[in-house]
């Protein structure tokens, strides 16, 4: 048994798992998993430079996670980067902030590694299950960009497209910098064509419509779940392994694209960060769904974390 950490700075979350791995049994032992939002991409689509007060939030989260590390006594640590730090014109100082606070170097990976950890970490448990058939599409709907993954016991196809949550928010929604509230239809259907050519090019590369079985990971798809499930707080527990219509999710979307920061930001579940780039993230879920026809979506509350875990271990 080996206990590691690892943590996964996106464009829009930064996020620890603490666990003991046990590689001969296939068993992650989860002690401590949490998530803070940072928008370290704030603004990248449009500058290339990470903000100064994103970097200073995503330093604070990392600073609040070496202690806990250290409380637990982790033997081993992997940081990984992902979409914002690596388009960045100015990623050293972020890479040199995370080396003073954690004492390693951030690896900012590609588009594939994110998708092969992805895989692992959402597919590793399903083994054996009879009522969810091979191949899987993992699809990790991020801050930045969006990984697709299909796969077996391994990954057989993985691309990475330009197309998250905040970018396309910032993108398309943001006017004389505040967030349409409620977005214009125009607005929507800008979205929706940037997400359909992003599709247009993750499938000439990946066999999307071969899959048997819609995997949806990170913080878009488990809000949505969340929603679906009317949960009076979130509650990881019953988000993990849900399954929801595509009915259920074209619905939902169509309720965020028309509701107000207000009214999102009442519903018990939604996560305070996620309030204003939520709408754009489920028109992702919505339109993946759509484009190969997946009559629902399992979710998954284990994703890049647990797959980054496991290769620490």
């Amino acid at each position: 048994m080996t206990r590691v950490a690892a943590v996964d700075c996106g464009t829009n979350s930064i996020r620890l798992l603490v666990a003991d791995a046990d590689p001969e049994t296939g068993e992650l032992t989860e002690l401590d998993r949490r998530m803070t939002i940072v928008r370290l991409g704030q603004g990248v689509d449009r500058t290339g430079r990470l903000a100064p007060e994103a970097l200073e939030r995503t330093f604070a989260a990392c600073r609040e996670y070496a202690a806990v590390i250290k409380e637990y006594g982790a033997e081993r640590l992997r940081f990984v980067a992902t979409s914002a730090s690596r388009d960045a014109e100015n990623r050293d100082d972020f890479v040199r902030g995370v080396l003073d606070i954690l004492g390693v170097e951030p690896e900012v990976i590609s588009g594939d590694q994110e998708a092969e950890f992805s895989f692992t970490g959402a597919t590793r448990e399903l083994t054996g299950r009879t009522d969810l058939t091979r191949p899987y599409l993992v699809v990790d709907i991020g801050g930045g960009s969006t990984e697709f993954v299909v796969g077996d016991d391994h990954v057989r196809a993985a691309r990475s497209v330009d197309v998250g949550c905040v970018r396309m928010t910032e993108r398309h929604l943001v006017h004389e910098g505040r967030v349409s509230d409620p977005p214009t239809e125009e607005q929507i259907a800008a979205i929706r064509a940037d997400i359909e050519a992003a599709l247009d090019l993750a499938e000439r590369t990946v066999p999307l419509r071969e899959a048997h079985t819609l995997v949806g990971l990170a913080g878009s798809v488990t809000t949505v779940s969340a929603i679906a499930q009317e949960l009076p707080e979130y509650d990881s527990t019953r988000i993990h392994h849900s399954r929801i219509s595509r009915d259920r999710v074209r619905e939902i979307t169509e309720w965020l694209l028309r509701s107000t920061h207000a009214e999102r930001a009442a519903v018990p579940s939604m996560h305070p960060g996620r309030v204003d780039v939520i709408g754009a993230g489920a028109l992702v879920l919505l339109a993946i769904m759509e484009r190969i026809g997946a009559e629902e979506v399992v979710v998954s509350e284990h994703d890049i974390l647990d797959g980054i875990a496991w290769s620490v271990a």
